[in-house]
């Protein structure tokens, strides 16, 4: 298509300058656009950099907070309270704290309590000394886990005091099959 508009726009004494000048044009304007393009994908590297790194080089002792997914192939000591995100513990992540988030993924190992919102996956090469307190949970053929399980349905407390109305309705359905 750009041919019949190059041959409109040709004048018969300069052929090769003009067809050049109109493609670079429509070309530049057409670059305008391509970043916005490349923004877009920037913006999902963003929610991708929005996960933090401990590498393997780095020792943390205390309580790590935050409002960003964790990603820990190093060693942390303490607590790690990230209620709306994602922890994960690498295959070279050492973990001797009790973790708080949304969802927890051990590949490496952990040693305390894990508490998620969502879903704790112990992965194969994962092991995990501690009670669990989840929604769901998943352990892979190979994993270690040693310790206790506790279920809890979607809005209820960790402390058992604020349930939701599904939550109550089960426990009653229960009863009644007794």
């Amino acid at each position: 298509m750009w041919k019949p508009t190059t041959q409109l726009t040709t004048t018969p004494g300069k052929p090769n300058p003009e067809p050049e000048r109109p493609v670079t044009t429509p070309t530049s304007s057409y670059s305008a656009p391509e970043p916005s393009a490349v923004s877009t994908p920037r913006g999902n590297i963003t929610s991708t950099a929005e996960q933090a790194t401990i590498g393997k080089s780095l020792v943390i002792k205390g309580e790590v907070t935050g409002s960003e997914s964790l990603y820990i192939d190093g060693r942390v000591e303490g607590s790690i309270n990230l209620a709306g995100n994602r922890v994960t513990v690498g295959r070279n992540g050492v973990v001797a704290a009790n973790i708080n988030a949304r969802e927890i993924v051990v590949l490496g190992k952990v040693r305390g309590n894990l508490t998620a919102s969502d879903r704790v996956d112990i992965r194969n090469d994962g092991s995990l000394t501690g009670d669990v307190v989840a929604s769901r949970i998943s352990i892979e053929d190979g994993a270690f886990f040693k310790g206790g399980i506790d279920i809890r349905k979607a809005g209820q407390k960790v402390n058992g005091e604020q349930k939701d109305a599904v939550t109550e309705a089960a426990p009653v359905a229960s009863a009644a099959r007794a």
